[in-house]
């Protein structure tokens, strides 16, 4: 106990939500929505928290941390504006779609900011990218075969729209090449720059806090 960097109410408490998040999605939408990397990433976040690992934090941060903040800026905006500045999130204001789930939906807006505190932690692993791209190119082929209408991480097309500009396999041989190159890879080079000036204690982040972090780790 003495040892743990990461908090034990934190894994207890993600443990329980997904024991509760899990089946109620399950019911909802289906065994192929937990193909969804934002649902891979709950599973991969309640491993990390246990195991304290920064690998299991980097391979998720470089798949969910540009796409997850996006979503909230989205759901931030409609909430204050009434209007969707991205889109994705409309799901969110749909009445017939149960309130619990909705809520339970909130892990979108948590994630970002829970992830980029686990690696300030734990610090971060540049294989992350690395990992997150193999993922990439094991579970998006199965989205495309697997139940195409859902249109699981856009495997058929963006927005769940399936595309016909091109044909599909070469749409996903597009995918496969250029979310890597265009997310997880700037992701990599973000997390790198950052985690090296958090370790700098130049991220704006007084290095008294820093140090007595340290200490208490």
């Amino acid at each position: 106990m003495a040892t743990m960097r990461l908090a034990l109410w934190l894994k207890i408490g993600w443990t329980l939500w997904l024991i509760v998040w899990i089946p109620a999605y399950w019911r909802q939408y289906g065994a192929q929505n937990f193909l969804f990397f934002c649902d891979i990433g709950n599973v991969l976040i309640g491993i990390g928290l246990w195991m304290e690992s920064p690998l299991i934090f980097s391979w998720a941060a470089c798949g969910l941390l540009l796409l997850q903040s996006l979503y909230t800026i989205d759901l931030a905006g409609a909430l204050l504006t009434g209007h969707h500045l991205i889109g994705g999130t409309e799901y969110m204001f749909d009445p017939h779609l149960s309130l619990f789930v909705r809520l339970l939906s909130l892990f979108h807006a948590v994630t970002p900011p829970l992830l980029l505190w686990a690696i300030w932690k734990l610090g971060y692993d540049s294989r992350g990218w690395k990992v997150q791209t193999l993922t990439a190119w094991i579970v998006v082929p199965v989205n495309y075969f697997w139940r195409p209408e859902q249109d699981v991480n856009w495997a058929r097309g963006p927005f769940f729209h399936e595309q016909h500009a091109m044909p599909g396999w070469a749409y996903l041989l597009g995918y496969l090449v250029v979310v890597p190159l265009c997310i997880y890879l700037p992701t990599h080079l973000f997390l790198s720059w950052l985690s090296a000036r958090w370790k700098s204690g130049s991220a704006g982040i007084p290095p008294a806090v820093t140090s007595a972090s340290r200490a208490r780790s």
